[in-house]
This record gives C-alpha cells, structure tokens and sequence, in this order.
C-alpha cells in the first residue's frame, strides 16, 4: 500500500534521514519507534509531502507521491495526524472538523457521523471551541478531522503525547477498533510499549536509519529492545 525506497532527507546541511526504505501493507498497523530526534516525524512529513527527500521515492496505492502537492497527496487517500494535534484552537469541534474535509467535495452527513459514533464525546462537544478541550478530547479532534477525508490510510504522529495513561488506553483502544474497520494504520510513537503491543509490524529508527524491524511481538521481547525502550 505505501512503499518507501531509499528516502534520505535534508534540514539544510544536516542529514536526517539516510536511505530508509520500508513498506505498509494494506489493513496493517506499522509503528515506527525510536528516541526523541531519531527521524520518525521528520519521515512522516516527508510521506505526507510537507518535506521532500533529496533521493529516494515513495509510492502509495502504486502511484508516485515523492513530488506530489500535500493536499493532493490527502485526495489520494493519505491522511496524517500531526504531532501536537495542530488542531484551530479558536474554532468549534464541528468547525475543525469540517476542515478536515476540505478534500471533499462537501461535507458529508454520513461521514460526520461516523466520526461522531468513534468519538461520542466529540458529538457532545461540537458546538465547544476547541481550545477549552482537554487533551485527550483534542487528541480525538485531531483523529476525527483527520478521517473527514475518507482515508485508506491514516499516518498517526504521537497520539499519546502528554496523557495520562487511562487515556493512552483510551487512544490505543480507538486506534485498534479503526484497524479493524478497515484503516491502515502508520504509527509514531514515544511509547514503544503500548506501539508494539497493537503493532502487526514495526520497524526501529535510530539517528535517521532503521537499525531493526520485525512483527510487534518480536521486538517487544527483544532484550535490545527492551533495554533501549521499554526499561527492561
């Protein structure tokens, strides 16, 4: 479904990623792990067409996106949730929402339903500017606007960042449920635990390279990475 090759990107003169090349096939959850400055967003930007490799390619749905237009690249199917949510803080829940559909042709009913029948509280809160949420609920805003654009795959950046554990529950809960409706799922994420446990595949990134992958239970009961990442 996405197929990276070889991608190495630049901030200027720093490196930041060197020739990673990995894949996600169609109903899977792939998380990429690693250490605060590894890469991983720096990649998911990249996929999304917010940065561009200086090499490499990087084809979703067996089309080419390495040079194409972000907001194309969300027509095409790809969705990316950002890290920090970046959701508009002085708009309403159903005003942020509605932005997320921007790609669409309208706004569709059914759609703002769906999203309201994963997010109930979303529902409660729609007319609420989205500010006074609290972070879990923003955290939902983020999920719910980034699935107003129907995608085939959604890029989760963080989604844990900053909650406390009964929500991380909560979010890895709703992250599962969308998986198996049908949403491939490309995650980032500090919390290499709870990543690898719902993971079907994961891949680990140190300073900008990919030093190992496996299925998730294989790298949960790595001793490398269980020293490294989960305390073991």
């Amino acid at each position: 479904m996405l197929k990276i090759n070889d991608i190495n990107v630049y901030y200027g003169p720093i490196h930041a990623i060197k020739g990673v090349s990995f894949e996600v096939h169609p109903g899977e959850i792939v998380a990429l792990i690693g250490a605060n400055g590894a890469g991983k967003s720096t990649i998911l930007k990249t996929i999304s067409g917010l940065l561009r490799p200086k090499t490499g390619s990087i084809t979703f749905m067996d089309t080419d996106i390495t040079k194409m237009e972000a907001h194309k690249i969300v027509q095409q199917g790809l969705a990316h949730c950002p890290e920090g949510r970046r959701i508009f803080l002085r708009m309403t829940v159903m005003e942020n929402l509605e932005m997320g559909a921007y790609t669409q042709k309208g706004v569709d009913e059914d759609i703002i339903e769906s999203v309201f029948a994963r997010f109930p509280r979303l529902k409660e809160r729609r007319r609420q500017v989205a500010g006074t949420l609290s972070g879990g609920e923003q955290q939902m805003l983020a999920m719910g606007r980034a699935l107003m654009s129907r995608p085939k795959m959604i890029m989760l950046d963080e989604p844990s960042m900053g909650l406390a554990p009964l929500l991380v529950e909560e979010i890895f809960d709703i992250i599962k449920t969308l998986n198996e409706s049908g949403t491939t799922v490309l995650l980032v994420e500090q919390n290499a635990g709870m990543a690898l446990e719902i993971a079907h595949r994961a891949y680990v990134l140190e300073t900008g390279r990919i030093t190992l992958s496996g299925t998730g239970k294989e790298l949960a009961t790595s001793d490398e990475i269980k020293k490294a990442y989960l305390g073991g």
